[in-house]
C-alpha cells in the first residue's frame, strides 16, 4: 500500500496530466472525443460563440458538417471575379479563376487558393477522410478554423483533375481580381 505522501504526489501528477490534456485540445472543436469536463466545456463555449456569429444554416453546414440542398446556393451561378473566403474566419479559400460549372448543384473549383500544382501547403484548406455515408470521400475543411466546406473528388477538369464541391453557405465572396 502506498504512503499518503506518495498518493498525494500521484494524485497531483494525474491532475496535471488531465489539465494538460484538456488544455491542449480545449481550444479546438476538432477532437470532440475528450472525456475531461474542461474539454467539453470549451467545446460547448466554442459552439455557443459560433451560434452567435453564424446563421442557423451556416452553423449546420460549417460546424456540424451539414450540406446545403443542391442548386440552392447563392454562389452556384456567380460569375464575378473575386475570392471566396471562409464564412467563419474570412480566410481566402478559392479564386473565381478556378471556378467551373460541374452541373452537380454546388459551386465547384479545380483547386484551392494558394495552391501551386499539387502543393496545397500555402492553401487555407485541409483534406480529411470522410466515411460518414458508407463510402470513402474526402472532406475539405478550413485550415484556420476547421469549418466544414464540402468535399473534393477526382473527376474535375485538367490540369488538376479535381472537383472541389463546396457549400455556398460556407463561403463569403470578396469581389476583385480573383488572384
Amino acid at each position: 500500500m502506498a504512503s499518503p505522501a506518495l498518493r498525494r504526489m500521484l494524485g497531483s501528477c494525474r491532475l496535471l496530466f488531465l489539465l494538460h490534456r484538456g488544455s491542449s485540445s480545449s481550444s479546438s472543436t476538432r477532437g470532440g472525443t475528450g472525456s475531461g469536463s474542461l474539454t467539453k466545456q470549451a467545446e460547448a463555449n466554442a459552439a455557443t460563440d459560433w451560434k452567435k456569429k453564424l446563421t442557423p444554416e451556416q452553423f449546420y453546414v460549417t460546424r456540424q458538417k451539414g450540406t446545403e440542398p443542391p442548386f440552392s446556393g447563392i454562389y452556384l451561378n456567380n460569375t464575378e471575379s473575386g475570392i471566396y473566403c471562409c464564412v467563419c474566419c474570412s480566410a481566402p479559400l478559392f479564386s473565381s479563376e478556378k471556378k467551373f460549372n460541374s452541373g452537380t448543384g454546388w459551386p465547384s473549383f479545380s483547386e484551392a487558393y494558394g495552391t501551386c500544382g499539387r502543393d496545397e501547403s500555402n492553401a487555407n484548406i485541409m483534406r480529411r477522410p470522410d466515411n460518414s455515408l458508407g463510402s470513402t470521400r474526402t472532406e475539405v475543411v478550413c485550415k484556420q478554423c476547421d469549418a466544414h466546406l464540402g468535399h473534393v473528388f477526382d473527376d474535375g477538369p485538367p490540369p488538376s483533375g479535381q472537383r472541389f464541391c463546396i457549400n455556398s453557405v460556407s463561403l463569403n465572396f470578396r469581389p476583385g481580381s480573383g488572384q
